[in-house]
């Protein structure tokens, strides 16, 4: 079941919830990706009072892209969605914890399970996870 369909409709059209979150002077506000099964940190993206009435609305992942300027609906390009399972505020209400199934298993643009694929090991950046699929066949560019 999806956040969206958890959360009893009274909630959501309430919006008091929302005004707890804290966006910083941009009107943003940090959101973690988390696998819902193993715990593990797929992502991090940023969100505006859109997108996260966007992601409770749907049940699924949206975001806001910077360099773009406009929302970001997670998987949009590539299919590689992510259904919410749960959506957590921090202590200080200013970030996001999306726990969620990630479809296609992959988070990354670079085709990897996940964007924290490179570990610090005696000073170097070492890659720790191989690519799945390689980011021209997910996006058909290079």
């Amino acid at each position: 079941m999806t956040e969206a369909q958890a959360t009893p409709p009274a909630f959501r059209e309430s919006r008091d919830w929302i005004e707890t979150i804290a966006f910083d002077d941009h009107g943003l506000v940090p959101a973690i990706a988390q696998d819902a099964v193993t715990g593990r940190v797929l992502m991090f993206a940023w969100m505006n009072r859109e997108a996260v009435e966007k992601t409770v609305e749907l049940g699924e992942a949206v975001y806001f892209s910077r360099s773009r300027q406009k929302l970001w609906h997670k998987g949009e390009q590539s299919g590689h969605t992510q259904t919410v399972r749960e959506i957590r505020l921090d202590c200080d209400g200013d970030v996001l914890l999306l726990s969620i199934e990630q479809h296609g298993g992959i988070a990354c643009h670079t085709g990897r399970e996940s964007c924290f694929y490179r570990r610090l090991e005696d000073g170097r950046w070492q890659t720790t996870d191989e690519v799945r699929k390689s980011p021209e066949a997910i996006y058909g560019h290079g």
